[in-house]
């Protein structure tokens, strides 16, 4: 069966699109809304805003930490996309359970974002980047680590509910779970 690389969503928040980047951008900050994200430590240095807040910048490298049921890992990721207000990506290059050892093209990750009628729409997008590996070994791989799904149907799940709980902490309400 052949793979699906590329998974996005949309939702609508009542903020305005520099309020939503100052969330999205901010990686520390992903473990609030990701059911598999527990925030992340920026390996290098933040460069302080006018806010004294970090700025995020293209270039600056992060470890992201995650769960999912027992499992606990950090991949190693490196920013490609800050553009306050209307884009923050980044991708995947290293993968490991403490320390992310393993290097290799693993996911990008990107959060766009567009000035609409009632706030801002955020589109967030999962790329697979394993494009190397054999559509057969990915599936099953991917159906291992996600207890029977590809890592496609499993991450649109995981950005619906991603998306659900951004908008309702940036519009003030309780997270779900």
């Amino acid at each position: 069966m052949p793979r699906t690389f590329t998974v996005s969503d949309s939702v609508v928040v009542a903020a305005s699109p520099a309020a939503v980047y100052e969330q999205v951008s901010r990686p520390t900050l992903m473990g609030r809304w990701s059911p598999e994200n527990l925030g992340a430590t920026v390996r290098t240095g933040a460069k302080a805003g006018d806010g004294g807040a970090p700025d995020t910048y293209v270039g600056m490298v992060f470890d992201g930490h995650n769960k999912r049921g027992p499992l606990r890992w950090t991949t190693r990721c490196t920013v490609t996309a800050a553009d306050p207000g209307e884009r923050f990506a980044f991708r995947i290059h290293a993968i490991g359970l403490r320390t992310p050892r393993l290097p290799g093209p693993i996911a990008t990750w990107e959060y766009r974002l567009e000035a609409v009628d009632g706030g801002t729409r955020v589109t967030e997008t999962w790329t697979d980047d394993r494009r190397s590996w054999p559509d057969r070994v990915a599936n099953a791989f991917d159906r291992v680590a996600t207890r029977g799904h590809t890592f496609a149907e499993f991450q649109g799940r995981n950005i619906h509910r991603t998306l659900s709980n951004l908008k309702r902490a940036v519009e003030g309400a309780p997270a779900s779970d």
